[in-house]
């Protein structure tokens, strides 16, 4: 795979096929669980003008009708390490959700954290052919876009245009229509490694499954957590799944950067194992159950009872409290929010006109998380859980399917990108590139 713009555009087709069908499958492909989704489709558009965020490859309202989840196996930071166990899950999972929506699905879409995301900022402007913009227009200024040289073991995942000008118009979503002379934009592109995508694809093939779509998860994360307010005027959102921690910022309803922290719920439930010589299993679920942030004076009289079941009565009977488990779990959350503070001092969060910061993912659900992060990353600190999807079943509501609920609303209505047009020049690792954060202060 040279470059994913001519993938992307075969899956853009078989998405709309799927649709026009009714069915198909959304697949999020993390390092603690793997959840599918199966979607129904009902009322078809063929593309909103009253929505411009929409994508020109249509809309449709959908339904939930099978949801699954399994335990993940074989991927770690997510990225996949070993492709049979990982098909095995992914397998399990897609079943499981067929067999509740009692139809069979061969399109799935699918999201994952891995691949070391890498953002740019881009700029193009060209003059209009007619004086009307196009869609020719349309493809010729994101051509014209300056491409940095990511090198060769890295691709496109997403190449959005976040924001149009024409003439003297500023913060066009959609010119299409309008009439100017010299149209411009900004385009926000997301590159990964080569070796990630490409495992996980051939992966989901194996599983006699066509790709559809492919997206980051602190992208699908952030669609389905933040209300429309904080999409518009500035948010981070922060995933915190199990192998690694998803950032990224929305301005004016687009992703404007993306990136993550290799870092998360599995190493806080790793620590508590090597901290009181335990199971992971064990481990994860006392985190799960009597884990917390934020120690008080009842915690110090509050016992927990670690077991085990090597035989020892000693051993098996063994007890700790509920500060010294404190104790094991907060130095790494704390590691974890700092990596995401340097993350955002990075992408220039400090110019945007809002600082909230939306924490999401099954991560998020330690007591006390939301204190902490205010603490660390600033005061506008919520905690966010999937929204904007009717009839979603109470066990798949919670911040830990933020993303593929998100993902589900990539699939219905996605968003403009790079691969929906025509692009006439394709030599675009010979362009120069710009820094994302001049971008940011530039034009924002």
């Amino acid at each position: 795979m040279n470059n994913l713009y001519e993938t992307q555009r075969v899956m853009r087709r078989a998405r709309k096929v799927a649709i026009q069908r009714g069915v198909i499958a959304v697949l999020d492909i993390g390092t603690s669980k793997i959840a599918c989704f199966i979607l129904k489709f009902e009322n078809n558009k063929s593309g909103s003008s009253e929505d411009p965020v929409g994508s020109m490859v249509g809309q449709a309202d959908f339904r939930i009708i099978g949801v699954a989840t399994t335990k993940s196996r074989g991927i770690k930071f997510g990225d996949i390490e070993l492709i049979r166990e990982t098909e095995r899950a992914i397998r399990t999972s897609v079943q499981a959700a067929q067999k509740m929506a009692g139809v069979r699905v061969d399109h799935v879409i699918t999201c994952f954290s891995g691949g070391r995301p890498r953002s740019y900022g881009l700029a193009g402007n060209i003059q209009t052919e007619n004086g009307m913009v196009n869609d020719r227009d349309i493809a010729g200024v994101l051509d014209s876009c300056e491409i940095p040289n990511y090198g060769l073991a890295r691709e496109a995942l997403h190449a959005q245009p976040v924001n149009f000008t024409l003439d003297d118009k500023n913060g066009l979503l959609d010119p299409r229509g309008q009439i100017g002379k010299e149209l411009l934009v900004d385009m926000h592109l997301l590159t990964v490694d080569i070796s990630s995508i490409e495992t996980m694809l051939h992966c989901v093939k194996r599983c006699d499954l066509e790709l559809a779509g492919v997206a980051s998860s602190a992208y699908v994360a952030a669609i389905s957590s933040l209300v429309e307010d904080e999409q518009e005027i500035g948010a981070a959102c922060v995933d915190l799944g199990g192998g690694s921690t998803g950032v990224s910022i929305f301005l004016k309803k687009h992703m404007i950067y993306g990136d993550f922290v290799r870092i998360g719920g599995d190493h806080i439930t790793s620590d508590i194992s090597h901290g009181l010589q335990i199971a992971m299993a064990l481990a994860e679920r006392i985190k799960n159950v009597n884990g917390g942030l934020i120690a008080t004076g009842m915690d110090d009289r509050e016992t927990i009872q670690i077991g085990g079941e090597t035989g020892d009565w000693e051993h098996d009977q063994r007890t700790v409290t509920r500060s010294e488990l404190i104790g094991i779990i907060r130095p790494r959350v704390e590691e974890i929010l700092e990596g995401v503070q340097e993350t955002l001092v990075a992408a220039g969060f400090e110019f945007l006109p809002s600082q909230r910061i939306v924490l999401t993912g099954g991560t998020s659900q330690i007591p006390g998380l939301d204190q902490l992060a205010s603490k660390i990353l600033g005061q506008q600190v919520r905690m966010g859980k999937p929204l904007r999807v009717r009839g979603l079943p109470q066990a798949a509501s919670g911040p830990a399917f933020s993303a593929i609920v998100g993902l589900s609303l990539f699939a219905a209505y996605p968003q403009d990108e790079w691969w929906d047009f025509e692009i006439l020049n394709k030599n675009y690792a010979e362009k120069s590139f710009r820094r994302m954060t001049k971008w940011l202060r530039d034009n924002w």
